[in-house]
């Protein structure tokens, strides 16, 4: 049988292949080699085919799959299917349990009129279209920054069941908007991605968000002990010298870090600092990377009033900015961190939920209050 349309794909299909068209449009000029951007009946076959695949079972398993829109002959070493597949649900879920390891992409290409799956693929070029089934139902748009050292892709759009959210990318020109925000949401260019850098704090972001334990990350200005002021003392799991692997990483040279070596040890250092913010109370970090303690209690400064209210905003299109008490965003993890920061104003704050969702907490001088910045739909 054959599935019907998809209706949120034929929805979301303009505004994506819009996005595409400006970037490359962009990189052409600046002289940057990009993949070849879709067109919306494209973006459409290939959302839809996703969508459908992602609510089969194999074996009772559930299809995990990413779907790459480029030619076989863009890329180096391509792992190419004698006869390839048709871009149906069927074909897809098939072949799933063999490319559900993180990194690897279903090639898809026109093979004539019609759309099909070539092979496998690890390294894409910048701006190939990305559809990615996160769990049944839940697709992601994206494209890859441009720099292996980069990590996580950019988002472009998230569909789940008839609900579309396009992320705004003007959202990271408003003020007081954390450097986190705007590196996930493609750094502070439109085609900067393809710049040598990597963010340590979306990495952590990210790893934090994937134990699916919970957790709060404060990051402080370094060399100042005013966030003591804020802490329950002693604290439990204080790190004595600061634990300073990921700092001194992160100082080295941009040539290093295209290295596989490097990329390996800074994987690692993320891992073991987000795994520490699974335990009870806040891992503390300074703006530098050094990390100063784990499993803190927050307690409200001495003479500072209880915070009663928080700025949230989501950075997706059609978004409106409310005025919330902090427990109206999650428990008393989103509480702390909002208390902490009120009283802390140059310090950040990470917190992800069990449930997936991951909000940003930071001082925002222009409203004179505490902003929280959902952006769970980024970090997917």
């Amino acid at each position: 049988m054959t599935e019907p349309a998809y209706l949120a794909a034929r929805t979301v299909a303009a505004k994506v292949e819009a996005h595409f068209a400006q970037h490359a449009a962009e990189a052409r000029r600046r002289g940057v080699a990009v993949a070849t951007p879709p067109d919306a009946d494209t973006i459409e076959a290939i959302i839809d085919a996703a969508f459908w695949a992602s609510l089969r079972r194999e074996e009772s398993y559930v299809p995990k799959i990413s779907l790459a829109f480029l030619p076989a002959d863009a890329v180096t070493h391509p792992l190419l299917f004698e006869r390839p597949l048709p871009l149906v649900p069927g074909a897809l879920v098939k072949v799933a349990p063999a490319v559900e390891r993180p990194g690897i992409h279903l090639g898809v290409w026109r093979d004539g009129p019609e759309l099909s799956v070539w092979g496998t693929v690890r390294a894409i070029p910048p701006l190939s279209l990305v559809v990615e089934v996160a769990a049944p139902g839940l697709l992601v748009v994206k494209h890859h920054r441009g720099d292996e050292a980069a990590g996580k892709f950019v988002n472009v759009a998230v569909l789940e069941g008839d609900q579309i959210k396009v992320v705004d990318e003007r959202a990271s020109s408003l003020p007081d908007c954390p450097p986190l925000l705007t590196s996930l949401l493609g750094f502070e260019s439109p085609t900067s991605w393809v710049k040598d850098t990597v963010n340590v704090l979306v990495q952590l972001a990210v790893s934090m968000r994937a134990h699916g334990r919970g957790g709060l990350l404060l990051v402080v200005p370094e060399g100042s002990q005013a966030w003591l002021e804020s802490i329950v003392r002693p604290i439990p799991y204080a790190v004595v010298p600061p634990f300073a692997q990921l700092a001194e990483l992160n100082r080295q040279a941009a040539e290093a870090k295209h290295q596989r070596l490097w990329q390996d040890a800074i994987n690692r250092a993320v891992e073991v600092v987000a795994g520490l913010t699974a335990v009870d109370g806040a891992t503390v970090l300074t703006k530098q990377y050094e990390l100063l303690a784990f499993g803190a209690k927050i307690a409200r400064r001495k003479g500072s009033p209880q915070i009663e209210q928080v700025t949230v905003t989501e950075p997706v299109e059609g978004n409106v900015a409310l005025t919330v008490h902090p427990t109206q965003l999650g428990g008393t993890r989103h509480l702390s961190a909002a208390q902490f920061v009120h009283d802390q104003r140059g310090a950040v704050a990470l917190v992800a939920s069990q449930d997936g969702r991951f909000t940003v907490f930071a001082w925002s001088a222009c409203e004179e209050m505490v902003h929280a910045h959902r952006v769970e739909t980024l970090l997917l």
